[in-house]
């Protein structure tokens, strides 16, 4: 499986590059860029493996012994351990641009391995870094590159780009009955693609989508010369599965929500986003189909979605028109997932410490 990856550079990245001789070479020139451990913990927290990477003229020879940097290279380390932020790898080029080596950014001698077994998540892993090297070494590994620093973005405005704007999930599911495939962008807003093969149910998944403050993609074939019963559990199945896959360790998301009013009725819908499957469905429709939708799917529907997302729903809508009511219901659990899935801190909204 791809992995999401984060290379970093180390000096003027994750430490502040001395102006002298731009060596950390001792203990008192060790410090920290500001905000830089929050974000790193943030990024392991959010999925992303880390690897530093890092271009040392010299290393190892007289004019910069590996004793001089080896102390405060492994007290940075054992920094960001006891914060929870552990390197998969650390790559280091011990060569100056006078060597003409292979191993030394922008070039991927040193960053090979992760190449060649293809390891790597392309749409989904940066190179961060200070220098334009660091950029150019985004391009020849064929990934993104996030400029840090008086040139690019700080700390905080990293954390917030990678973490907050990439909560992203695709699901495709294939049965005798059913082909259905389901990808979601939980923090864009854009137009959303979707293709059921029932009309009025395209209409209803919109909205939420449009309520719910995200885009998504839905794609399915059904066996809907029999009828729609499959095609529209199915999707709530996939549609429930690829929120939870999107909302990933749920670290910092509001949990909860509710409620709309509509022409002619009332919906309520108490959402959370508990780990746990349960539906509460009150709604009375006076026909059997609303457009090409059977209106007693539609609490199936719901119960596929809540066992598919792991999660509580109490739904319930009143009235007398059954396009209105069937369209409250998906409107109001639509604002009910906006509030639900907002980030709004770093932790996880739980005394267990897990949901």
């Amino acid at each position: 499986m791809n992995q999401k990856i984060l290379f970093i550079d180390r000096d003027g990245t994750i430490i502040k590059e001395p102006k002298i001789n731009s060596q950390v070479d001792h203990f008192n020139k060790l410090y920290f860029e500001k905000n830089v451990i929050q974000a790193l913990l943030s990024f392991k927290n959010n999925g992303f493996h880390l690897v530093m990477i890092t271009n040392q003229d010299g290393l190892g020879t007289d004019k910069f012994p590996k004793i001089d940097f080896d102390g405060p290279h492994n007290l940075m380390l054992q920094v960001l351990i006891s914060q929870g932020v552990i390197f998969d790898d650390i790559l280091i080029c011990p060569h100056t641009i006078k060597d003409n080596c292979s191993c030394r950014k922008p070039k991927t001698k040193l960053v090979e391995k992760w190449l060649i077994n293809d390891i790597i998540d392309k749409d989904n892993s940066y190179v961060i870094g200070d220098r334009l090297t660091d950029v150019q070494l985004a391009y020849n590994m064929n990934i993104k590159s996030i400029r840090y620093g008086e040139e690019g973005k700080n700390w905080d405005e990293i954390s917030q780009y990678l973490n907050k704007y990439k909560r992203h999930a695709i699901i495709k599911r294939t049965t005798k009955e059913t082909e259905v495939s389901v990808e979601v962008w939980l923090d864009l807003v854009d137009q959303s693609n979707i293709n059921t093969g029932i009309g009025f149910f395209d209409h209803m998944l919109e909205q939420i989508a449009i309520h719910g403050g995200f885009c998504m993609n839905i794609d399915v074939k059904g066996d809907l010369h029999i009828d729609d019963h499959h095609t529209i559990e199915d999707t709530g199945i996939v549609l429930g599965q690829v929120l939870l896959k999107a909302l990933g360790n749920k670290i910092g998301i509001g949990r909860f929500g509710f409620v709309l009013p509509m022409d002619g009725c009332l919906a309520n819908c108490v959402l959370d986003i508990s780990g746990r499957p349960y539906i509460d469905f009150k709604a009375k429709f006076n026909y059997q189909y609303i457009g090409n939708l059977s209106t007693e799917m539609i609490e199936h529907f719901f119960n596929s979605l809540s066992y598919g997302m792991m999660s509580a729903i109490h739904l319930k809508s009143e009235g007398t028109n059954d396009h209105h009511l069937i369209e409250s219901l998906f409107k109001s659990f639509g604002r009910s997932l906006r509030q639900a899935i907002r980030l709004e801190d770093n932790t996880i909204p739980s005394s267990k410490g897990i949901i």
